[in-house]
């Protein structure tokens, strides 16, 4: 694979090079490479160029390499895209979302066969630029499917929300068939009480 690679990125720039990262045990590809080039104007070039390119029936995906791993944790200028339109890829998904701001990674999450689940994630650069694209796109059509975007939680953040047990309604049963909503009014009102 990382002949491969070379042969790929090296159509954008004269020296390049590829390191395939394999998993210790069974030594296959855990999915991800680092490409180094001479110069930062190769690596943008590769990236506007060669970003989800196919590639052994994938969408590459590109990112500059950020070796700071409090950038990673913090989850600053990362969004949620839910219940946007199985048909819109990675690369849809990042048009419509860089008017807002430089993006630095941008994924539609797909089943085992490819095939889109109908929600994504995009990290930007900065944080106002997620702001931005939240408060413009939540509750718009994209391609006639009403979608949500909101800052992204991370599984513990969602579990460990104060909102998650937070309710304004509820289901009454067993009431008397005679039971008229003025009754079940005043019931309710002198519980306040």
């Amino acid at each position: 694979m990382d002949n491969q690679l070379y042969d790929l990125f090296s159509q954008v720039a004269q020296e390049v090079s590829v390191r395939v990262y394999p998993d210790i045990t069974t030594s296959r590809s855990l999915g991800y490479a680092y490409v180094n080039f001479n110069s930062p104007m190769d690596a943008a070039r590769a990236l506007e160029m060669l970003n989800y390119t196919p590639f052994n029936e994938k969408p590459i995906r590109i990112m500059y390499s950020n070796r700071d791993p409090s950038a990673h944790r913090s989850g600053a200028a990362n969004i949620f895209i839910n219940n946007h339109d199985k048909e819109i890829n990675n690369k849809a998904l990042h048009d419509t979302f860089s008017a807002f701001g430089n993006i630095l990674s941008c994924k539609v999450a797909t089943d085992p066969s490819g095939q889109s689940k109908g929600y994504g994630f995009v990290q930007y650069e900065q944080e106002e630029a997620a702001e931005i694209a939240i408060n413009k796109l939540n509750g718009m059509l994209l391609n006639e499917k009403l979608v949500f975007v909101g800052p992204f939680l991370r599984k513990q953040e969602r579990d460990n929300s104060v909102n998650k047990s937070v309710f304004s309604n509820v289901f009454i049963k067993n009431l008397s068939e005679t039971t008229t909503k003025e009754n079940l009014e005043e019931i309710l009102a002198n519980m306040k009480r």
